[in-house]
């Protein structure tokens, strides 16, 4: 059995130890970049399975990251949930523009975001 690979992308150390750790505890291997910048470059060399992306970020926001890597053919095929406080009508439609596959606002449940996971990656495990 493969192991499935995360990548969780977040400027706020506290939200990325929480995912890591929710994560991890359900065998899923995590990868983590704190900035846009660091997250396209880790999408192309650890070809993660999914992608927790928060919008607002240092250097590159969250919307031009998973613009850029829904056009890049080695990660366009790579679902996206975005994990933002931006929790508008207006944010959420510019998310699924841009290529998201879905949408969790800040605060978030853990336990929501694990069952939005392992939905992605169940059927891959």
């Amino acid at each position: 059995m493969t192991e499935r690979k995360v990548l969780v992308v977040d400027d706020e150390v506290n939200i990325t130890q929480i995912m890591e750790f929710s994560i991890g505890a359900e065998g899923y291997q995590v990868v983590t970049a704190s900035n846009g910048e660091e997250a396209i470059t880790k999408a192309r060399k650890e070809q993660p399975n999914l992608i927790i992306l928060d919008i607002m970020m240092p250097k590159v926001d969250g919307y031009e990251v998973c613009r850029v890597l829904k056009r890049d053919p080695l990660t366009k095929r790579i679902p996206v949930i975005l994990l933002t406080a931006k929790g508008r009508e207006i944010d959420k439609r510019l998310g699924y523009e841009v290529g998201a596959s879905d949408y969790v606002v800040k605060p978030f449940s853990p336990s929501q975001l694990i069952d939005k996971v392992n939905s992605y990656l169940y059927s891959k495990k």
